[in-house]
């Protein structure tokens, strides 16, 4: 049982009277070390596109791309994260060019670690950037999304990642039993060091709206949606059975998305299974932060670093998220 001292004994402004006192008994932090910067990497060279629904990002070539890990290896950001900006003529119903070694994520993802050895480089798993149809699998006749001829293709899209060296693989297509699947294969091929960050918790939200304009499958996807597969927002214990079944399935880190809408998850799952515990703070969430500050309605830095460290209070170990560059700048400086 907790007691605490009545007033006037008790007074807790005493403890936040000063810089220093606030600084001592402050619960939790946040550090550069606690941020994934997801960045999206595209065919060419000098290729630089802004994303109009998220101000300050852009799709980038490799070689502009080579600059900006340089820039999280100073920072102290230790992880990148990867996501395709696909060809149209790439694009098919079945997704192969998920799995081809020669694609795109292959080759970044060995020129960053061989320029980059000690940046962190994580990929993920999903087919929605490389299928015609803008979904995260395979469709059966009448449009619906067969699950297990899609983990087939998302273990191939794996070993290809991790063949070219990823540290990180990151199934984010919320298919069931691809965790265990990846994970076998990994183990079969002799690659027992690649980590597996599970989206385990994947929502049907809508605030993913930037980045599938950034990524090309918004207009792929058209006026369908993820339900039948990305968790209902409604639901709370269903995450925690998610999760359970992804750490039994080998996962190493498990992820919540999106974020400060879902902070109460993210709260359940450190509760109950104490693992590794990862927040993704969604395009839509970016998005609407750098809005109101471009307006004038919020203080820009001041909202980023807040809501950072909102996600470190809930339990994250740590963020994806689009701010990362910029706050650690500021927590570095």
């Amino acid at each position: 049982m907790t007691i605490h001292a009545p007033f006037p004994a008790g007074r807790p402004r005493r403890l936040r009277r000063d810089a220093f006192t606030r600084n001592l008994v402050r619960e939790h932090s946040l550090s550069a070390h606690d941020l994934i910067y997801p960045v999206f990497v595209q065919e060419g060279e000098k290729r630089r596109d802004a994303v109009a629904s998220m101000p300050g990002v852009e799709r980038l070539s490799l070689d502009l791309l080579l600059p900006v890990a340089e820039q999280c290896v100073a920072l102290g950001i230790p992880v990148m994260a990867l996501f395709p900006v696909i060809d149209a003529g790439l694009k098919t119903p079945a997704g192969d060019e998920a799995f081809n070694p020669d694609g795109l994520i292959p080759r970044v993802v060995a020129a960053l670690k061989s320029r980059f050895p000690e940046l962190g480089v994580m990929t993920d798993v999903a087919l929605d950037p490389y299928t015609s149809h803008g979904q995260d699998g395979l469709l059966d006749d009448s449009g619906y999304i067969l699950n297990d001829p899609t983990v087939e293709v998302l273990v191939r899209q794996a070993l290809a990642q991790s063949r070219a060296g990823v540290d990180i693989v990151a199934p984010s297509d919320m298919m069931d039993g691809r965790i265990g699947a990846i994970r076998s294969a990994l183990e079969a091929r002799g690659d027992v060091h690649t980590r597996i960050m599970a989206y385990s918790a994947k929502y049907a939200s809508a605030f993913y709206g930037p980045f599938r304009d950034a990524v090309g499958s918004a207009a792929n996807l058209g006026k369908s949606n993820k339900k039948v597969y990305q968790m209902d927002p409604g639901n709370s214990d269903e995450a925690l059975r998610e999760v359970g079944i992804d750490i039994a399935e080998g996962a190493d880190m498990v992820m919540v998305k999106p974020g400060m809408p879902y902070l109460d998850i993210v709260r359940r799952v450190k509760d109950e299974f104490r693992v590794p515990t990862f927040a993704y703070q969604v395009s839509g969430e970016y998005a609407m932060l750098k809005a109101a500050a471009q307006n004038g309605w919020l203080d820009h830095d001041a909202v980023m670093l807040e809501s950072l460290l909102a996600f470190k209070r809930a339990g994250a170990d740590g963020i994806l998220t689009y701010f990362a560059l910029d706050a650690a700048k500021l927590l570095n400086s």
